[in-house]
């Protein structure tokens, strides 16, 4: 039986002390070939989508030095196969609850056989300490969601795989401390690339993917000074380049290339504060701290 999780309380961001230090986010794989995430606190991990075999799932978790008993939740932003192909075999081996939007759940074969909590655009979940907040997403899929994550006074927003940006991701998502934020093409690369042009217009609408312009301008209006860390998402390794990605994020943001390779950039505000850049890989993983 599915069963749908209450909705919470709005999380307070100031005025709590700190569980167990801040929040940490850990990118395994991100890009059309496989994705997964998990966030840490002082109370557990949650995994987001699992597109990866359990092998390397292990492998890349054990490098970043995370206990897979540790995962205490599964969260799904939408039913893709790059985001769900993982999902059965690891839940079987390490048992944990599964959470997906009901549209999800309903159009997705990798799931559907799958014990799941349903939730819509707008609950909240508690998993770990933590607190998760769906909002909706514009893709091509069933109801497709971002997350505002909460927890140990500290904020992670959470979104890929968008054609736009939604106002509710821009109310919500405001001010966290990290933001994993899709990057996904270059427009000049992707039309002159290897893609049909039926796919190419996907891309590029408003249910496809954020490209680095519009990630450029999402990001400006997502950071404020309490932002200290930005990971560009979801690089397509056909149609972009991680440097054209933290080049075109720099930009929007009047930060500095920390090299001329375009690895990453940084930005010092006035109060000795710094945003930090960095583009998150299909290959190796990332932790953000």
């Amino acid at each position: 039986m599915h069963a749908t999780p209450p909705t919470l309380p709005a999380v307070v961001r100031t005025g709590a002390a700190p569980m167990h230090g801040r929040l940490r986010l850990h990118v395994l794989a991100s890009g059309s070939k496989g994705n997964c995430a998990i966030v840490e606190s002082g109370q557990g991990l949650v995994m987001i989508d699992n597109g990866l075999s359990r092998k390397e799932t292990r492998a890349r978790m054990r490098e970043l030095g995370l206990d897979e008993q540790l995962v205490r939740g599964v969260v799904v932003t939408h039913e893709h196969g790059d985001h769900t192909k993982g999902l059965g075999v690891w839940l079987r081996a390490f048992p944990a609850p599964l959470y997906a939007s009901r549209g999800t759940l309903a159009a997705r074969a990798a799931t559907r056989d799958l014990a799941a909590n349903e939730f819509d655009p707008g609950d909240q979940l508690e998993l770990a300490g933590m607190r998760i907040t769906a909002f909706s997403t514009s893709h091509d899929v069933e109801n497709p969601v971002g997350l505002l994550i909460e927890g140990q006074n500290d904020a992670i927003g959470f979104m890929t795989d968008t054609g736009v940006m939604p106002a509710e991701a821009g109310r919500l998502l405001r001010g966290a401390r990290i933001l994993a934020l899709e990057s996904n093409h270059d427009p000049a690369l992707l039309r002159h690339g290897p893609y049909p042009l039926s796919l190419q217009d996907r891309i590029a609408s408003a249910q496809g993917h954020l490209s680095n312009e519009q990630s450029a301008e999402a990001a400006r209006q997502l950071v404020t000074g309490a932002t200290e860390q930005l990971v560009a998402m979801h690089i397509s390794q056909e149609n972009n380049r991680p440097s054209l990605a933290v080049r075109a994020l720099a930009a929007g943001l009047d930060a500095e290339l920390i090299d001329q390779l375009g690895t990453a950039a940084v930005r010092t505000r006035a109060d000795g504060s710094t945003l930090s850049i960095r583009p998150a890989g299909q290959n190796r993983p990332l932790t953000v701290a």
